[in-house]
């Protein structure tokens, strides 16, 4: 009788020729980098690497010797024909970032694509996900979220994408660097008072912290001590309180339809009509809904 699990040797995977493995790397702790992970970075013909040097350290340690190519967002769509090419031709290969899972706030979405247009058989190496680690640690409303990546580096367009944001029922994630991390804490104590939010910093690292409070507690927070703004960061914020859950999903149900019929503006309209939900809200909605499908809102490491 089948068990769920089917009992595989990792000591060397069966690597498909012409195939692009997409493969997570650590976030942090070398020993969250999978056995198959491990076994198909041992067995590709190349590694495509965000940096060359990150992944070399990395396979250096696990002891795997492999040629690698730069694949970054610098070169990623003038590099991605001949990498086709090469799988095109019966090479396996693998595509990895510095940290974590490719294409989430990472390269490789062009190479994917690429690939997926050419019928180039992709297949998942999952692993490590910054995003996804903080938000199952945070103790916030799992059950739909949405991840926007890193906010705009200028203030204006940040505190004007925070309110968007903030008007949609999800948990959202977002990813921010020790250099505006003082910045967006700010903002998001001056503009989402009360809302419950998780910072979670240097995730699996030795200094790994996670901490939940109320966004306008924030700043005091941080400025406490100058280590508490040091690393990598994923904030992890609850979605706009008092819809209910049935009539969310019933307001996005509606303006995804009309959606596919008109544009943000008039579907925002007519859905307001419909649910008696504020049009500035929907709009807010709609346009979020149509980044999404057209993969530009889309989920880092």
């Amino acid at each position: 009788m089948p068990t769920l699990f089917d009992a595989v040797s990792h000591e060397r995977a069966n690597v498909a020729a012409g195939h692009l493995y997409v493969v997570a790397t650590p976030i942090g702790n070398l020993g969250d980098l999978s056995p198959r992970a491990q076994a198909v970075l041992s067995s590709v013909d190349r590694i495509c690497a965000e940096d060359t040097r990150t992944t070399g350290h990395l396979l250096s340690h696990f002891g795997i010797r492999k040629p690698l190519t730069a694949l970054h967002e610098h070169n990623e769509s003038a590099a991605s024909q001949a990498l086709i090419e090469q799988l095109q031709g019966g090479a396996t290969l693998a595509l990895v970032s510095d940290a974590g899972t490719p294409l989430i706030s990472d390269p490789g979405f062009v190479l994917v694509r690429a690939a997926r247009a050419a019928d180039v058989p992709v297949i998942a190496i999952p692993g490590p996900c910054a995003a996804i680690t903080a938000l199952s640690l945070s103790g916030l409303p799992s059950d739909r979220f949405l991840f926007e990546g890193f906010l705009p580096a200028k203030r204006g367009a940040r505190r004007e994408r925070l309110q968007t944001l903030a008007a949609l029922p999800q948990t959202f994630i977002v990813y921010e660097s020790s250099h505006r991390i003082a910045d967006t804490a700010q903002d998001l104590a001056e503009l989402l008072p009360g809302r419950s939010v998780c910072l979670a910093r240097e995730l699996t690292k030795l200094h790994e912290q996670s901490v939940v409070m109320d966004a306008a507690a924030l700043p005091t927070w941080l400025a406490a001590d100058t280590n508490r703004s040091r690393g990598e960061f994923v904030l992890v914020i609850g979605g706009q309180p008092g819809e209910p859950a049935g009539n969310a999903a019933e307001t996005e149900r509606v303006l995804r339809i009309l959606l596919q019929e008109m544009p943000a503006s008039s579907a925002a309209r007519v859905a307001a009509q419909i649910t008696g939900e504020r049009k500035k809200v929907l709009y807010d909605l709609a346009l979020t809904l149509s980044q999404a499908t057209a993969g530009h809102g889309t989920p880092p490491t």
